[in-house]
């Protein structure tokens, strides 16, 4: 893999790390996804917070290339995503809802094959896996089965797959599912700290309110639409509460 050359480091400076332009994606007479749009940056942490059913998993999906868009527009650093998606989905890390390791090779194994898909050099690759293990806190694990590894260490390890060629947007579908407590908060403060470390672009979506205070920004979705792109603290000031929870409840409960 080619380091990035001035020209694209300044093309990636100037523009969004992730930019929907009314993207819209259905099925039959339902709009999943239903004109959205949204820019992030490098070092942001957005928060896509929606109930089960709001089109966040549908979303991630367009966004990592599973899905095509009916219409609208998606770019990642850049490039558009139906023009050219190899150096799109290139700029892309994906930390999905459901484990995707195999549970029967190392942890530095399930690395290795990742980073041989993204075309990384071997030598290069095994100094980039001990490079994020060990930022992890993973180090003396690597050569441990994944199955011999508790939820939230392999979501570390999922982490660390997503990140291994220097993506410059992370999409974390749900990362917190079926993790106990204290796993959700040290993964959660982990993406908070490397937003800025890394100048990655975090999305990070969710149905759990208190996953949201430390966001840079908070987007609420519901029945495929944005309902606010704003602050967590705007957001609970333009709704008159007291919590971010009860101003998801007044957004999107029954009306």
């Amino acid at each position: 893999m080619q380091a990035r050359g001035s020209n694209e480091m300044a093309t990636e400076q100037l523009a969004p790390a992730l930019l929907l332009d009314g993207v819209v994606k259905t099925y039959g007479a339902i709009r999943a996804v239903d004109g959205v749009s949204l820019r992030a940056f490098a070092g942001e942490f957005i928060a896509l917070l929606g109930p089960n059913g709001a089109g966040k998993t549908t979303l991630f999906q367009m966004l990592s290339g599973l899905f095509v868009p009916d219409s609208g527009r998606i770019e990642i650093v850049g490039q558009d995503m139906l023009r050219n998606p190899v150096p799109a989905l290139a700029k892309l890390g994906i930390v999905f809802q459901q484990p995707t390791l195999d549970l029967e090779l190392s942890v530095t194994g399930n690395l290795l094959f990742h980073a041989g898909l993204h075309g990384i050099p071997r030598a290069m690759a095994k100094q980039r896996i001990e490079k994020e293990l060990a930022r992890l806190g993973l180090a003396e694990r690597a050569h441990d089965k994944t199955a011999h590894l508790s939820g939230g260490n392999r979501r570390r390890v999922e982490l660390a797959r997503a990140l291994l060629h220097d993506p410059r947007v992370l999409l974390m579908d749900e990362p917190t599912v079926g993790l106990d407590p204290a796993s959700r908060s040290d993964l959660l403060k982990l993406m908070l700290s490397m937003r800025t470390d890394r100048s990655v672009a975090v999305l990070w979506a969710t149905h759990l309110c208190d996953e949201v205070a430390g966001a840079d920004r908070v987007i609420v979705l519901h029945h495929g639409k944005v309902l606010a792109d704003t602050t967590p603290a705007r957001l609970v000031a333009d709704c008159g509460a007291s919590t971010i929870e009860q101003a998801f409840l007044a957004m999107t409960g029954p009306q």
